[in-house]
């Protein structure tokens, strides 16, 4: 096989013996490694990216669009390795094309395995949409994502890191540093250890959350105060979204060191609370009925948790804490909010006196002096008809 080709090679040489041969030599394997790239990219897009098929085509015509440009770079490189030797090329010139195209084929190995992770990621992450009804509900399905994201951004940067090692290790000089490294690991690990302590703690952390995982993506997380769901994962920090469609960056160390609220921990259910504050006369048979029927009627609720009781008292009003289940946070801030809106409003129409009052009250005393009195209806108006009379 080896032979054939080289002899092809060294006839196509000979048509170009009127150029300069160093020139000729260069033009040939330029020429012929683009025609190398373009075949075996046509390739790629007529064959592979029109395999039939729901699962398995999809996903060869996936890696086949995706992997195509490294493909094409890797297989261009070792065709250009394997012919400089059968050219007429200058030592020192085919030593350093080659050593140029073998970095360059690393590099489109270590890109290729990469989009590699990626697919495989991808892949995994949509079945597991395909298969996720509610995906506020699917805590198996967000802890396998957050998994999914985290361990493919490690492969990610553990692919890279080796690549470029790999890459570099090909030049003489840093292979020979490398050696030497190695002899001094110990003072090297302690030097780059305090050098990139924060990135090493952040990808330590990432090991620890993709396994404990105190936090997924998709959780719903209060915040300094606020609502925030988690957007993204990476490998040193976490984004957080807000209600208001604003986003907080925070490190992953954040959470393994510091206490927060996750609300989607074991599930997507949440009891919300409303306080209403009514005067005494307030009609609690009624108001309770009527809440009942408020609650039934909303459908966010999630049709187990209902009560409602009087939490507290002063001396002018009392509390009524009204409790209500929803399947996620936001139905139960929705449910809350038609709560006090429903209640507030059949108040008004039925039963105003139930509002929190305030009362005053002036009534004469003993010495034919004014005092003022209790909190309650005024007798002020007899008292003082009965002293005009006198």
């Amino acid at each position: 096989m080896r032979g054939p080709f080289f002899y092809t090679l060294l006839d196509i040489r000979r048509w170009f013996g009127w150029m300069p041969p160093t020139l000729a030599s260069l033009l040939i394997l330029f020429v012929l490694g683009a025609f190398v790239a373009l075949i075996s990219g046509f390739i790629i897009n007529r064959v592979l990216t029109r395999i039939p098929g729901r699962r398995s085509g999809s996903l060869i015509r996936t890696a086949a669009v995706t992997l195509r440009h490294p493909a094409q770079i890797a297989i261009t490189s070792t065709f250009i390795i394997f012919a400089i030797p059968a050219l007429d090329l200058p030592v020192s010139l085919a030593g350093s094309l080659a050593h140029l195209f073998a970095v360059v084929l690393v590099l489109a190995f270590g890109l290729g395995l990469m989009k590699s992770a990626r697919i495989g990621a991808s892949s995994y992450i949509s079945h597991i949409d395909a298969s996720a009804d509610d995906r506020e509900e699917d805590i198996l399905g967000r802890k396998h994502l957050t998994q999914v994201r985290l361990l493919q951004r490690m492969a990610e940067i553990i692919i890279g890191v080796l690549t470029i090692g790999a890459a570099l290790m090909t030049f003489d000089p840093v292979r020979q540093y490398g050696l030497s490294l190695l002899a001094s690991a110990g003072a090297a690990s302690i030097i780059i250890g305090f050098a990139a302590r924060s990135v090493l703690t952040n990808l330590i952390a990432g090991a620890q959350i993709a396994v404990t995982q105190p936090v997924r993506i998709g959780d719903m997380i209060a915040f300094n105060g606020d609502w925030t769901w988690v957007e993204e994962i990476n490998s040193t920090y976490v984004v957080l979204r807000c209600w208001d469609k604003r986003r907080r960056i925070v490190p992953l160390s954040y959470f393994l060191d510091n206490p927060f609220e996750n609300w989607t921990y074991n599930s997507a259910e949440l009891v919300g609370a409303v306080y209403l504050y009514l005067d005494f006369v307030a009609p609690m048979d009624m108001i309770r009925t009527r809440l009942g029927e408020i609650v039934e009627a909303c459908p966010e609720w999630n049709g187990k948790d209902f009560s409602v009781q009087v939490a507290d008292a002063s001396e002018r009003t009392i509390m009524i804490r009204i409790t209500a289940g929803a399947r996620t946070a936001v139905r139960s801030w929705d449910l809350r909010c038609a709560i006090r809106e429903g209640i507030v409003s059949w108040i008004r129409l039925n039963c105003p006196e139930a509002f929190p009052q305030t009362r005053f009250s002036a009534h004469a005393s003993e010495g034919d002096g004014m005092a003022w009195g209790y909190d309650g209806p005024s007798p002020m108006q007899p008292r003082i008809e009965g002293r005009s009379g006198r």
